[in-house]
């Protein structure tokens, strides 16, 4: 099993790979992290590559023998990157997945934010049948392209893969962040948007 980790150097894929090269679960198999701005330090077991996740090159050389892919490379609220990374990123891993002889299993890695749950009422609890619906912004409409490409990639491929939908993930001081009216960006809602401008600036300035 060789398992290719997006977004690697992020919470959940430094916590993945922990578990994977530190327990004795999968014994055979081992991580390729695909990293672009970021690095892991060395270790037994993992393999990096640096790599832009929107390039068809580089994702094609990470795919290389792959058998496992573990797809956590997202961005937030950025517009600017937003769809290089969500839809240029995952049509080149599926496109690679699909015509690799190696390739068995895709995992995304997704959110809540496409069933928009924290921003409409929900009258019954929120499943996998339920119609998406992304709060406003470019995140969260991220989040619900992502599910749909990889579904249309079980119909028109059959490809075998999964989306396990990830709610807030949290660590260290994550949680103060969320709740911050400044202007910098982490994750949503942007508490500053959502306020009268002269309000959320008399808030974030009373920020400890």
């Amino acid at each position: 099993m060789k398992i290719l980790v997006t977004g690697a150097t992020g919470k959940v894929g430094r916590a993945f790979i922990d578990r994977i090269a530190g327990s004795d679960e999968l014994p055979n198999a081992t991580v390729r992290a695909l990293c672009h701005n970021r690095t892991l330090p060395e270790r037994e077991g993992l393999e990096m590559i640096k790599g832009d996740i929107s390039v068809r090159s580089d994702v094609e050389n990470a795919l290389s023998d792959i058998t496992h892919v573990v797809h956590l490379a997202t961005c937030k609220e950025t517009p600017d990157d937003v769809m290089d990374v969500t839809v240029k990123g995952l049509f080149w891993l599926l496109e690679g997945c699909r015509s690799s002889p190696s390739f068995e299993q895709f995992v995304l890695i997704g959110g809540d934010a496409g069933m928009g749950h924290f921003f409409y009422p929900h009258p019954l609890p929120v499943t996998e049948t339920q119609a998406h619906s992304a709060y406003p912004g470019c995140y969260a409409l991220s989040k619900v392209l992502e599910e749909v490409m990889l579904e249309q990639y079980y119909i028109q491929y059959g490809l075998a893969g999964c989306c396990l939908r990830a709610p807030w993930i949290m660590e260290k001081d994550d949680f103060r962040y969320t709740l911050s009216f400044g202007q910098e960006v982490f994750g949503g809602p942007r508490w500053c948007d959502l306020f009268a401008p002269h309000k959320a600036s008399e808030y974030a300035s009373s920020e400890a």
